[in-house]
This record gives C-alpha cells, sequence and structure tokens, in this order.
C-alpha cells in the first residue's frame, strides 16, 4: 500500500471468544427477539455432548428450531435449496450454524434466499444482493475457513462442475460468531491439519496481496504468529483448549481479512484441484501452498522476511532476501510436520487435466491480488511441480 492508495476496512460481526463462550447463545437469542430458528448443523455433532449444551440453552430460551443436517462438504445449490425449505417452513427469523466453513456457507446462503428470493445462482459474484439475510449466529467446529467473519460463501454448481462465490463484505459475514475451543474437541487430525493450513494460506496470501493495507497487514500478521505457533500443538491435541483458542482466533482474524484484500495463486489452484480431484478445500490448499510459495517470493521478499519473523525463525543475522528464504522454508517444514503430502499425484490427481485447469486459473483473474503476475504457462508449471 503507498500513500496515494485509499483502502477501507470493515468488520460487522460480533465475536464472543473464550472456553465456555457458547453460553451466549441464550443472550444473543434476547437480543434478536427470535421465537423460531433454523440451524444448520453438521451431522456428526448431532449426538455430542457439546451441541447437547447448546440445545438445552436453546429450550431454556422457549425457541422453536428446525434442524438440517444432510450437509457435504463443498456443499452444493441442491443441497441449499432443500435446507432453505426447512427454514421456510419454519418460519424462522434468525439461523444458527453449527459446524465447518460448509455448514456456515449452507446457513449464509438460507438467509439470503429467506429475505431476497430466488435462486442462490442468482447472487454469484460481489453484492449481488442488497436486502439483509437472516441474522446468523455462527459457531465453527474447525479452526479453517473464517466463514463465520468473512464477506463470502461457497456453494457449488454442480451442473457445471464450479464453484459459486457469493461476495457481500457487509451482508454476508455472520451477526454474531461465538469462538468457542470446546467445539473443536472432537475434530480428526487430519482434519484439524487441512483446516489449519487452509486459514494459515488466508492469512498468508492476504497479508502479500497487492491489496494489502496497513489495517489488514497487521491483523494477517497477528493471525500468522497465532496459526503458525499453535496448529501442530492443536493437530497433536484437540483436547489442548489454548491451542485451539488460539487457531480459531487465528483463523477468524485471516476471515475478516481474505475477503477485504482477495487472495493468490494458492486458492486459485486450489478452487481447480478440489472440483476435479474431490478433494476437500483445505487438503488442496495444503498440497500447493509450497510450490505457490516460492514462485510468488521474488514479487514480495520484504513481506516474506515479516512471514518468517511471525513464523518464529530467528532473522537477526539473515539478510532480508535470505529471511524471505527462510519464510518458505518454515513453510515447507510446517506441512512436512503435519504430514501433508507432498505432491498432488499422492492425492489423486492426474496430468491429463492440467492443461484445462491452467487456463481456468487464468480466466479466474487471481493477478488482481497475487503479488506476481502469472501467465497460463506460469499456472501449467505450478500443476507440473506440484504433481
Amino acid at each position: 500500500m503507498t500513500m496515494n492508495n485509499i483502502s477501507s476496512f470493515f468488520c460487522p460481526t460480533r465475536i464472543y471468544m473464550g472456553v465456555g463462550a457458547y453460553e451466549k447463545i441464550e443472550e444473543i437469542v434476547r437480543k434478536l427477539g427470535c421465537s423460531k430458528m433454523f440451524i444448520a448443523l453438521d451431522a456428526a455433532l448431532l449426538d455430542s455432548e457439546f451441541y447437547g449444551k447448546i440445545k438445552k440453552l436453546l429450550d431454556q430460551s422457549g425457541v422453536e428450531f428446525a434442524i438440517y443436517t444432510d450437509i457435504e462438504p463443498d456443499p452444493s445449490a441442491h443441497t441449499v435449496e432443500k435446507a432453505f425449505a426447512v427454514c421456510q417452513k419454519l418460519g424462522a427469523t434468525a439461523s444458527l450454524a453449527i459446524g465447518g466453513g460448509s455448514t456456515i456457507d449452507v446457513a449464509k446462503a438460507v438467509g439470503i434466499l429467506a429475505t431476497s428470493g430466488g435462486r442462490i445462482h442468482d447472487y454469484e459474484g460481489i453484492e449481488k444482493f442488497s436486502t439483509p439475510p437472516l441474522p446468523l449466529i455462527a459457531i465453527p467446529t474447525t479452526a479453517g475457513t473464517g466463514s463465520e467473519v468473512s464477506g463470502s460463501c461457497v456453494i457449488s454448481d454442480t451442473e457445471k462442475n464450479l464453484k459459486m462465490s457469493i461476495r457481500h463484505a457487509a451482508l454476508n459475514p455472520a451477526a454474531y460468531a461465538i469462538l468457542d475451543p470446546l467445539a473443536l474437541t472432537t475434530l480428526p487430525a487430519h482434519v484439524a491439519a487441512h483446516s489449519g493450513i487452509d486459514a494459515f494460506v488466508h492469512a498468508f496470501e492476504s497479508f502479500i496481496s497487492r491489496q494489502a493495507n496497513l489495517m489488514t497487514d497487521a491483523i494477517n500478521l497477528q493471525a500468522i504468529e497465532l496459526l503458525a505457533g499453535n496448529i501442530r500443538a492443536f493437530v497433536a491435541n484437540r483436547q489442548d483448549l489454548q491451542a485451539g483458542l488460539n487457531m480459531l482466533c487465528g483463523s477468524a482474524l485471516a476471515g475478516i481479512t481474505f475477503g477485504q484484500t482477495g487472495l493468490g495463486n494458492v486458492h486459485c489452484m486450489a478452487r481447480f484441484v478440489g472440483a476435479n480431484f474431490h478433494l476437500s478445500h483445505g487438503l488442496s490448499n495444503a498440497v500447493c501452498l509450497p510450490h505457490v510459495a516460492r514462485f510468488n517470493l521474488p514479487a514480495a521478499v520484504a513481506k516474506y522476511a515479516r512471514v518468517a519473523r511471525a513464523m518464529g525463525v530467528r532473522t537477526q543475522e539473515l539478510t532480508q532476501e535470505q529471511a524471505a528464504l527462510a519464510a518458505v522454508d518454515a513453510i515447507e517444514q510446517m506441512c512436512r510436520d503435519l504430514s501433508i503430502p507432498a505432491r498432488l499425484r499422492d492425492v489423486g490427481a492426474t496430468q491429463d487435466l492440467f492443461d484445462e485447469m491452467s487456463e481456468l486459473c487464468t480466466q479466474a483473474n487471481y493477478n488482481r491480488w497475487n503479488p506476481r503476475q502469472t501467465t497460463t504457462e506460469d499456472f501449467r508449471a505450478l500443476f507440473d511441480l506440484a504433481y
């Protein structure tokens, strides 16, 4: 950012964080004056102790609610339609999402349809709706997407085999987010690793984005420090509540910024890796991250040096260029420590689609945000390197 650029910063979400923060649900329901609530719930949590505690609080509040649990990873427009039918039948005036990014995104999409009508396809793009959606309370059960505070939701169009991004910085974030590490304790280790890397990529790509500014830089450096400093302990033991809280806060910080700065080549490539080879979003990002990090380094040397320091690298005796390289080394070591597959071939990808995927990456125009200008040929070379 230079003095000649005018940037903005905005976060409309009220965030409660800490062990036991879920108990704020009663207070929030009273503030909303809600008597009928739609709940999007990760099916794995239906019989969990954590959801049981929330259900008890809702019962005490006298709220009538309807639950939808049939939510797949990378949820489809068909899922949104079915969930919306449940919400519409109840006549809900607010919604609650308890789950990962997919669950929260479905609740966001349902909230848009509840007040704006139509199909979710109608709202693909930036600020394609103007009526506020149903107020949403989001309780993330993964530390990864930051969907609870981000201005976007991603819904798959299965007919066209692409992901639709519905973006609105002011209206799409949840009204309330509850960051409680008690929600993370049953998360499988591999999901913790993949979602945690996704959160790190949000912070990293937002920090080096062409659209970054002084506000987002400060937030992203804190996010990188929290995520890189806690992800190993968190993946090793999801009962480590301090590590879990730090991961949730790091994920949310990155979620606040990336919708305002845009992301880069890691997310660009991961979109098409995930769609074509049916990999989770977090894993797709994780496999692409080291290769893209090394590719982008020449365009953001000073920022990479700051990333190294935020990741705990001792840089006092290093030149800026050496510190920047150390950041890439630290990223690669983090991925190895978390047992992230090193190559696309290790997760079932094949090279026959790389030409098409490279062209799609160029068309997606992440060059608006990625620090290094990237051609179709560059994307093809990156896919080959990752393979």
